[in-house]
């Protein structure tokens, strides 16, 4: 059976790699469980056909960690609100309908090691999928006048689908730019973590320096998490798609670009044909990640990575120490050191 990564393995791994005697799961297991019933129910449709989707996106939902960061963010500061949970609800909602869209631009028949929302009821049931996830969540808070939490993820949307769109331009012209590439991260991954921690802050101060120190946080967080990502693509972990997919759709992603700036001119010019001309074969795709190893490209990222996580860490330190704080810290060590 295929393995699925639920949120209490996932409290379960970051409890051991915490220090303290405190357990994250007793921090936020009672905040987890109503928001799997509150999700359960935001999700609910009239329509048989939305509902059974519905259903089968709950069974095959990750690892939350979105929802993870939303509720330590507002404990940082005070006991979870209501509005924290809505939060919550609303992060995991706009999560999950860019990644049903994701899947379409993509072309994807996995998500997870199952078969994809695309896969199972085509395009445009997909498309409208995620149309109905996202307009439940704009529902959600304007029905209960969270605006502000509304302006913060509004604004994680407008950057992630700028950040898909420019991916998309970048990638045909096979951009070599660092800077780019962190752009384009900053706005597709970790403009949606930045939020949930900003939102999750907003829940319980209304305090707008904090706000934007946990939105700066969550950004850092985001950006490691990322990288991390696309490190997976020349591993061998098991983690729902094949190695080398990134490759395979000309994605430029740090440890290839690190590369593709540090070989000579003749080694660069062999492995842009291969991408740009021959990138669909195994043997094309094993020499590609053998050449970026072999450059330092997997170094380089690694430790771009952990500076990220460390300067997201320095951002909570400024807060009083706490067994929130640490959990906090736990949950950025796990995005960095997971396996899958």
């Amino acid at each position: 059976m295929p393995r699925i990564f639920t949120e209490k393995k996932a409290i379960t791994v970051i409890c051991r790699m915490m220090n303290t005697t405190s357990s994250i799961q007793l921090l936020i297991k009672d905040e987890l469980n109503t928001f799997e019933d509150r999700f359960r129910q935001a999700v609910k449709s009239r329509v048989s056909l939305l509902d059974r989707i519905m259903q089968y996106i709950i069974r095959r939902k990750g690892k939350q960690v979105r929802p993870m960061f939303v509720f330590l963010s507002a404990k940082l500061f005070g006991p979870v609100t209501e509005n924290t949970h809505r939060a919550a609800a609303l992060v995991e909602l706009l999560h999950t309908a860019t990644l049903v869209h994701d899947d379409v631009v993509d072309e994807s028949m996995e998500r997870r090691g199952f078969f994809s929302i695309n896969a199972l009821w085509k395009n445009k049931v997909a498309v409208l999928v995620g149309d109905y996830l996202l307009s439940k969540g704009l529902l959600l808070s304007l029905k209960n006048n969270d605006f502000n939490t509304l302006k913060i993820l509004s604004e994680a949307v407008e950057k992630m689908s700028e950040g898909e769109l420019l991916q998309i331009e970048k990638t045909r012209k096979l951009n070599l730019r660092e800077d780019v590439y962190f752009e384009i991260i900053t706005n597709k991954t970790a403009s949606l973590l930045a939020s949930a921690c900003a939102a999750g802050a907003w829940s319980t101060t209304a305090d707008e320096y904090k706000t934007e120190q946990m939105r700066l946080f969550g950004e850092k967080a985001g950006i490691a998490f990322q990288i991390k990502d696309d490190l997976f693509d020349y591993g061998s972990a098991s983690i729902g798609k094949p190695t080398g997919n990134d490759i395979k759709e000309k994605k430029l992603t740090l440890p290839l670009i690190y590369t593709l700036n540090n070989v000579d001119a003749a080694k660069k010019k062999e492995l842009i044909y291969l991408l740009k001309n021959d990138n669909r074969q195994k043997k094309n795709i094993q020499y590609i990640i053998d050449e970026v190893v072999k450059a330092g490209g997997i170094d380089y990222a690694e430790k771009t990575m952990f500076r990220y996580r460390d300067e997201a860490i320095a951002l909570l330190q400024q807060f009083p120490q706490n067994e929130i704080r640490d959990g906090l810290e736990a949950l950025v060590r796990y995005t960095t050191d997971r396996k899958y």
